[in-house]
């Protein structure tokens, strides 16, 4: 039709052609789909404004991919982004996540597998979180069983030696830092001892393990039966003479079925098993040095908690005592027994419990986040592929997975990157560091950063463990599920 013929039409129809619309409209309907609609038009012929894409990098004419918000973007595989970390520069575009995680063998590649929905998979995750909290009433009664038994023989060994009638117990470990898993069959607790001011040497290259000897003769002299021929501090004596004790004295509880298992190679506690039919529960006695001094320049650059929880805090953890627990090094050439390893079990502690950016993080009137959820999910994974494969996973323990949320923490410091309702989110993110450090078979004692805690010699089976675990988030963690 000619443009006269054009006319004509419209003015029969009696009505008159829209107004082209200016570039700052066009800008407006693209930004927001409540403004899409131009004046004149009726609702029946309003566009359903089209999503940003998300699957890809925005086509070059599209202004409104351009300004979609990366953070909460989704991939085409329904697995989320990892957060960004704190930065001052302006927030980018955060690249799509992959569609699966990479499996670890050499040069191969892990083919896409079928996932459940995000919101299936956030949902399956919160029903097993559900199941490792522990019951009060459970809790309550293996503590009424636990605590007279300590406090029994904690009475006991201060009357029997004089080198330990100043010990104090202190309760570490999961079961203290509400992050316990399944049942509370499991206690630590420690023995700590002060000591008058000592002298430490490093015993190996880690920074963890030390020599101690005392700088000054004690005025207690019942310290001497523990000292070498050198003066080193022996950790086999002293934890010798404790057992002994413990012995002897687990035969006067008459109330309950009490025994002392047998001694582990190079293991620093001294484990007790307290019959509670129709199962035990075991508490390992750790004996800990305590030094008011300063902690070794191997600590230094440690603890990077400044933009997580605060340089104040930083500073006040570091003026808090220094703890030693008795732990043979097995790089040792001549096994003597006599090294001591630096421990952060009360640092960890106040850690976890006051894990917020914000001070009020998790209170009752406060904000809720999802760490401790995530490193329970941590832990009951490791958990469960051990139970799979006891002898390839025997070298692994719940301190691995905790070194690695410790650091994901810092690397993600903010409160809004671990939002309750991001719970699936936040435990892969978690899960990809893991992973990460496996297969470089690189994963440094959050104290002290020289020491790895993933043995070079060992890499074959930290290979294992990155694969298993990247088959679990590939096909929404099916060993959660094998015993239910």
């Amino acid at each position: 039709m000619d443009a006269a013929g054009s006319r004509g039409a419209r003015a029969r129809r009696g009505t008159r052609p829209a107004a082209p619309r200016s570039r700052g409209a066009e800008k407006g309907a693209a930004r927001s789909p409540s403004r899409g609609r131009v004046a004149g038009e009726s609702l029946r012929g309003a566009a359903t404004p089209r999503a940003p894409r998300t699957d890809g990098p925005p086509s070059r004419g599209s202004r409104s991919a351009r300004r979609a918000p990366a953070a909460r973007e989704l991939p085409a595989s329904g697995a989320e982004a990892l957060p960004a970390p704190r930065s001052k520069a302006p927030a980018a575009r955060a690249p799509a996540a992959p569609r699966s995680v990479a499996a670890v063998p050499d040069g191969a590649v892990a083919a896409p597998a079928r996932r459940l929905p995000p919101a299936a998979d956030a949902l399956r995750l919160r029903e097993v979180l559900s199941r490792l909290s522990l019951a009060r009433d459970d809790v309550s009664e293996a503590a009424t069983l636990v605590n007279p038994v300590v406090s029994h023989l904690v009475q006991a060994i201060r009357a029997k030696d004089s080198c330990f009638s100043s010990i104090e117990r202190q309760s570490a470990g999961s079961y203290y830092e509400r992050v316990k898993i399944s049942e509370p069959n499991e206690f630590d607790i420690m023995l700590v001892m002060p000591v008058p001011r000592i002298q430490l040497d490093e015993a190996d290259d880690t920074g963890a393990f030390y020599y101690v000897s005392f700088k000054r003769s004690p005025k207690e002299k019942g310290w001497l039966k523990f000292l070498e021929e050198d003066g080193k501090l022996s950790a086999f004596k002293m934890l010798q003479a404790l057992r002994e004790i413990i012995k002897q004295e687990v035969k006067n509880i008459k109330d309950m079925e009490v025994t002392v298992a047998r001694k582990k190679a190079g293991c620093p506690a001294i484990t007790l098993q307290i019959k509670n039919p129709p199962s035990e529960i075991s508490v390992d006695i750790i004996l800990t040095l305590e030094a008011q001094q300063s902690w070794p320049l191997s600590t230094q650059a440690g603890l990077k908690i400044e933009q997580w929880l605060g340089t104040k805090v930083r500073r006040d953890m570091r003026f808090k005592s220094l703890y030693l627990v008795a732990k043979q090094n097995k790089n040792e050439k001549v096994l003597r027994g006599n090294t001591w390893r630096l421990s952060f079990s009360h640092i960890e502690k106040d850690i976890i419990k006051n894990h917020g950016n914000s001070k009020t993080c998790c209170e009752s009137d406060g904000p809720k986040c999802c760490r401790k959820g995530c490193l329970k999910l941590l832990k009951y994974l490791l958990e469960q592929l051990k139970m799979k494969y006891p002898k390839e996973l025997e070298k692994f323990c719940s301190y691995h997975v905790k070194t690695a949320f410790l650091h994901s923490c810092v690397t993600w410091p903010n409160d809004s990157d671990w939002h309750l309702g991001d719970l699936d989110h936040c435990f892969q993110q978690c899960l990809r560091f893991f992973v990460d450090c496996l297969q470089r078979s690189q994963l440094t004692h959050f104290f002290i950063p020289q020491y790895n805690l993933l043995s070079l010699e060992d890499k074959a089976k930290h290979h294992f463990l990155s694969r298993k675990i990247c088959h679990e988030l590939n096909n929404g963690f099916p060993v959660f599920h094998e015993n239910y």
